[in-house]
């Protein structure tokens, strides 16, 4: 008997380049899919929270800080490596603290870290704000553009717009935020999750256990990741990032404006907002003609449906984020699955 065709979708930025590495998408039973989800940060962040921050990034006095994949990310004025070009303090750090440390060495400056990230990395921010507040470093704030992943992940099925059958769940979120979460997809989507590691051999045990799943219609939510995540999670970190932050409306790349689905600075730690800070005037924002990084992000299109792809958007010469970013799907794409 035929069966209908399986769409599975990856939501991790690792994954997708752990998965076109090893060829994975190549090896896969004829009407087994895999899809790229918005798994990549810097790739769901909007363009006005970048247009934002490069506006912040032309204050006086202002170093502004940052993870390396967000250098070119275009927005509608351009890029913070433009900005550096033309003698703005802008500068690469590999973590908040790093941002801190510049801060202790400038007191005279204002030092801002434009923060992208999921569970995964905003726990590391909360710790550090806490830090500067006890520090009483004063000159440091951050451009919270962190995301949360479960709102997102209920916003694809919702449209059903990629014919979602089942997720790949990302290993690195679900350290922090367990098992638990995914349950709610299951009950009200009745889609089936599993979370796996890395390793080729852990995403094809993934995928093996989300098709049993899906065909015996028995959905339900499997760790595949066991040496790394607990159904609990790391309580320490969540609660961390709930003295700090909490959800709030943040607009995606793709997805649009969800609810609950970003983190806002609570009232006692709102002097490190610089968003509050910097109430800087962000002109209305400009899409690349042509781009489709926010089709792609939710797996409605692929990179080669793109008339751009690996013509004018590049490695080298980027369009859109979805190239840029070392876990974006074009830039997997175009490593290793042309």
């Amino acid at each position: 008997m035929k069966r209908d065709p399986i769409r599975l979708m990856e939501v991790c930025g690792t994954h997708t380049m752990a998965i076109a590495q090893a060829g994975i998408k190549k090896v896969l039973p004829v009407g087994i899919t895999l899809l790229s989800g918005p798994g990549c940060p810097v790739c769901v962040t909007a363009a006005r929270d970048i247009d934002r921050a490069l506006a912040i990034g032309r204050q006086r006095d202002v170093i502004m800080t940052t993870f390396g994949d967000m250098m070119r990310v275009p927005g509608s004025g351009g890029t913070f490596q433009d900005l550096k070009k033309e003698g703005y303090d802008i500068r690469v750090v590999y973590s908040c603290l790093d941002a801190l440390e510049i801060a202790r060495r400038h007191p005279r400056k204002e030092v801002v870290f434009m923060g992208v990230g999921f569970e995964t990395t905003s726990p590391t921010i909360a710790a550090t704000v806490r830090r500067a507040r006890k520090e009483g470093v004063r000159n440091f704030s951050v451009l919270s553009c962190f995301k949360l992943i479960f709102p997102a992940l209920e916003a694809l099925l919702v449209s059903d717009a990629a014919r979602i059958d089942g997720f790949i769940c990302p290993g690195h979120v679900s350290v922090i935020t367990g098992s638990r979460p995914y349950e709610s997809i299951v009950r009200r989507f009745g889609k089936p999750c599993v979370i796996t590691g890395f390793e080729p051999s852990d995403i094809l045990k993934g995928i093996g256990t989300l098709i049993r799943a899906h065909c015996a219609r028995r959905p339900r939510v499997v760790i595949e990741y066991k040496r790394a995540v607990r159904p609990e999670g790391n309580r320490r970190a969540r609660a961390l990032l709930d003295t700090v932050f909490e959800a709030t409306t943040a607009e995606w790349r793709g997805l649009g404006v969800l609810k609950k689905s970003g983190l806002a600075f609570r009232r006692a730690f709102r002097d490190f907002d610089a968003v509050r800070r910097w109430p800087v005037r962000v002109p209305a924002s400009r899409m690349p003609a042509g781009c489709l990084c926010g089709q792609v992000l939710c797996g409605v299109k692929t990179p080669t449906d793109c008339r751009l792809f690996g013509k004018k958007c590049t490695p080298e010469h980027p369009v859109g984020p979805c190239m840029v970013s070392s876990e974006g799907t074009c830039a997997a794409f175009y490593r290793y699955g042309r």
